[in-house]
């Protein structure tokens, strides 16, 4: 394969404003006065929720009032920082109750994503929700549809969508520097599956810990100590997390999404393993046939993910790591990221670090770095009257309907699946649509 050329994780620091808007959000929306204060509460109270609520409340405009855990150890930190917050275990019970809330963040385990998003979105409450947006494509339509109806602001948290690093990406192909892009690879080497057996136990609730409103629209079953599900693996577990392509494909497609300019894809095919009957597998190959777009060669365009120990081809890995780079010496590939290969050079993507173009001719190019932007504060900015958010939901949920096909696809291993995104329906098989849209339990069955 030949590839013919021409021409930190600190993301939270040095950002400054700059917008990636949908078109949907133009007038009329639900925003606050830019001297209002605003009254936000947080679903979740440590781990990412901890991150996001400290992020967001770092904004001078806000006031945190309230908080939510099922879990009560989780809460010592939150109650340390925000004294004056009230704690709830029940997000129904703080819904009722806070009656002046304007915003939220939702930074649970991706099962309930949904159903204390749509909750939030029917009070008429902006939502920062954390990726995948939801556990489900179904789920994920009605938040984006809701969201739109409402005219409420919205963010997904792929907080490096609002970095130097991705936006300085997304100028590079769009200026064309590489070209007309003909195809894309990326991965991360994270693990979240498991092909263990599961336990046949059931272990004691740990005190402090609401076992069944952790479940939430799952199905009953029994505690399982260790981790298995709480507070560590949940992500493995089909029923609650989405795999590594739920965590990491958001946050790395993200970039490939907004730079090409993609919609929904026409078809998807896994030709990794499948997972087995609680957890998803690893090591996956996932192809994605995406429309051609204003940045593409053809009409059609190719994007393929990999994790575990999945990597692109030898011919791909050889030419990027052989061959000078703009930004660098050549060298190995990053442990997560992406390669653009388009008609005129080759674009190398860290996950997170500044993008470096492949080539010769690349040597003395110098990468004029774009400004990023608070993605916290940008939603918050947003709810008070100032610009819109860069992954609101009408960006944000049609690349999280394109990744949660992906998850689909893994349970039909070498099987391409036609999508029909309009109609939220696989074409060609039949069976894969059960897994567009799953059932609640008992009790919980209107909660999307």
């Amino acid at each position: 394969m030949q590839f013919p050329y021409r021409t930190r994780r600190s993301f939270i620091k040095n950002l400054a404003l700059g917008l990636g808007a949908a078109p949907f959000i133009t007038r009329g929306l639900m925003a606050q006065s830019p001297s209002a204060k605003i009254r936000h509460a947080s679903f979740g109270t440590s781990g990412m929720a901890w991150a996001d609520v400290t992020a967001i409340a770092s904004h001078p405009s806000v006031e945190v009032v309230a908080g939510c855990d099922v879990d009560e150890r989780s809460t010592a930190q939150f109650r340390k920082r925000f004294p004056n917050a009230r704690i709830y275990s029940d997000y129904r019970e703080l819904l009722a109750k806070e009656s002046d809330l304007q915003s939220v963040n939702v930074s649970t385990p991706d099962h309930m994503h949904a159903p204390i998003g749509l909750a939030c979105l029917n009070r008429g409450l902006h939502v920062y929700g954390q990726k995948p947006l939801t556990h489900d494509i179904y789920e994920t339509r009605r938040l984006t549809e809701t969201a739109r109806e409402k005219k409420l602001f919205t963010q997904m948290g792929i907080q490096i969508h609002s970095s130097s690093e991705y936006r300085t990406a997304v100028k590079l192909i769009q200026d064309g520097v590489i070209g007309k892009v003909k195809e894309v690879h990326t991965w991360s080497s994270k693990k979240w599956g498991d092909t263990g057996v599961m336990p046949e136990k059931a272990d004691p609730v740990p005190e402090g810990l609401n076992w069944d409103l952790w479940l939430g629209v799952c199905e009953e079953r029994p505690f399982i100590g260790n981790g298995w599900y709480h507070p560590g693996n949940w992500r493995k577990r089909l029923d609650f997390g989405t795999g590594t392509f739920g965590d990491m494909g958001c946050h790395i497609y993200d970039p490939v999404f907004k730079a090409l300019a993609l919609t929904a894809p026409l078809s998807v095919r896994s030709e990794g393993a499948a997972p087995n009957s609680h957890s998803w597998a690893t090591d996956a190959v996932i192809h994605y046939i995406f429309p051609g777009t204003a940045f593409t060669e053809g009409k059609t365009v190719e994007v393929v993910w990999y994790d575990g120990d999945q990597r692109p081809p030898e011919a791909i890995k050889a030419f990027a790591t052989s061959t000078p780079q703009a930004n660098g010496k050549a060298g190995e590939l990053p442990d997560q990221g992406s390669i653009f290969i388009g008609t005129e050079g080759v674009m190398i993507l860290p996950h997170i670090a500044m993008p470096r173009l492949v080539g010769e001719s690349f040597k003395n190019f110098k990468i004029e770095p774009v400004n990023g932007a608070n993605h916290w504060h940008q939603f918050i900015d947003a709810a008070l009257g100032n610009g819109i958010p860069g992954a609101n939901f009408d960006y944000s949920g049609p690349l999280t309907e394109a990744i949660l096909l992906g998850s689909v696809a893994t349970r039909f291993p070498k099987q391409t699946l036609e999508w029909n995104a309009e109609a939220l329906k696989f074409l060609n098989i039949a069976e894969a649509n059960r897994f567009v849209r799953r059932s609640y339990r008992h009790g919980w069955e209107t909660a999307a």
